[in-house]
């Protein structure tokens, strides 16, 4: 029997978050998350299927020691990355730039790919490509695959993905539109259409990805035509810490009057903006208590964030110009009934509502929260970004014989 299981890892720069899952019915046999890597205490957190959490603090100088006390946790529960049937590792990478569509097998020229990506990801693509190094060390004779958050938004048309600038400037520094939660919006776009019974290529979805970051997508057919993000994960909606759409010319405005620097302002802008920024809070259950005990900064805060996204809900109803769906996933998308509410109420006239009583539950799974008539359906539905990167990475493997070629690079 050929080997089913796949290992997702998402390096990031102090951590490594990781999972093990089973293709053959898409069961997670465990899950876990190192962290503070390189700080002087560093802590692992491991908890396999059907089994209670192991928690550990010790000393992981690097990414290494850290992959290799995951193999240690999971050799513990007979999973171990030795064993036969294993078959691949994903990885998740964020910035694929144009050039990767699809996933793709690493090799040697892809890893140089996504390495000459770094000055338009240089907070993650390091970091990606630290973890496929030492995960490609530890099994070189395993097929490595990389998944791109860029990849789904690379079907979007050019008239969409361009910024109106000079072109040849546009093209010599890679200037557009690239988009990013794309694992994600494939994932709730796929399962929208299945809520709804019906094939993905015959939906019309906006999927609304709202986490501490937040992103918004147009998906025709199976296909995203438009995202909020842009160059960089800063553009569109509002977020925990970052602005997201502003004029430009707030930075030169803050260079000549504010006498402030390039890097303070990316500072400011990625990590002392949003909601933080309004009101002192990224924490929409909290902003939520403080709006209810009547704190107006709290409100203000809520308010502006309501009125992006109902903003970027109209420009996608009118890009699609028929919309069967709108999905809300990610942590505040799947748990903050008030600010679906919110993002649909006086959107009637679309064909848009909530029912209140079935917004009002709380639950796992995907499920609707439109009254029964209503001609556009409002749907929460979870995100499984390593469900999908699993997904993603068997296929290619199967497909491919497991050979180590290197995919769609175009």
């Amino acid at each position: 029997m050929s080997p089913t299981r796949v290992l997702v890892l998402n390096s990031g720069s102090s951590s490594v978050k990781y999972q093990l899952l089973d293709m053959r019915g898409s069961d997670r046999l465990a899950v876990g998350l190192v962290e503070r890597i390189g700080e002087e205490t560093s802590r692992l957190k491991h908890t396999p299927a059907g089994g209670d959490s192991r928690e550990w603090s010790g000393s992981v100088p690097d990414h290494a020691s850290a992959l290799k006390a995951v193999a240690a946790e999971l050799a513990k529960d007979g999973l171990g990355l030795d064993s036969p049937e294993l078959a691949a590792i994903g990885h998740r990478v964020v910035h694929g730039g144009r050039q990767f569509t699809e996933p793709t097998v690493i090799d040697d020229a892809v890893l140089a790919e996504i390495e000459r990506l770094i000055p338009v990801a240089p907070l993650h693509n390091p970091a990606n490509l630290t973890g496929i190094r030492t995960a490609r060390a530890l099994r070189p004779d395993l097929p490595q695959v990389a998944v791109f958050d860029t990849a789904f938004h690379t079907t979007m048309p050019e008239s969409a993905a361009r910024y109106a600038i000079d072109v040849e400037t546009a093209d010599a520094h890679r200037i557009r539109r690239y988009g990013f939660h794309g694992t994600s919006h494939a994932y709730v776009s796929r399962e929208t259409a299945r809520l709804l019974g019906r094939a993905p290529e015959d939906v019309n979805v906006i999927v609304l990805h709202l986490g501490n970051g937040a992103s918004a997508s147009a998906v025709r057919g199976g296909r995203c035509v438009d995202t909020s993000m842009g160059l960089t994960p800063l553009e569109g909606l509002v977020m925990g810490t970052r602005s997201g759409d502003m004029d430009p010319a707030v930075i030169f405005h803050l260079m000549r009057v504010g006498g402030m620097s390039a890097d303070e302002i990316d500072t400011l802008l990625n990590k002392r903006s949003g909601l933080t920024g309004l009101c002192g809070d990224n924490d929409m259950r909290e902003i939520r208590r403080r709006v209810d005990a009547g704190d107006e900064r709290a409100r203000l805060a809520f308010d502006i964030y309501l009125h992006r996204l109902k903003k970027y809900i109209g420009a996608y109803y009118a890009v699609l110009g028929r919309v069967d769906a709108v999905a809300f996933t990610a942590g505040v998308g799947e748990n903050a009934a008030p600010v679906r509410e919110a993002a649909v109420a006086g959107l009637e006239g679309l064909g848009l509502a909530v029912d209140g009583g079935l917004n009002a539950v709380r639950g796992d799974g995907a499920r609707l929260i439109s009254p029964a008539d209503a001609r556009v359906a409002v749907a929460v539905v979870p995100t499984d970004e390593e469900m999908e990167i699993a997904t993603q990475t068997y296929a290619l493997v199967i497909g491919s014989g497991g050979s180590a070629g290197s995919g769609n690079l175009t």
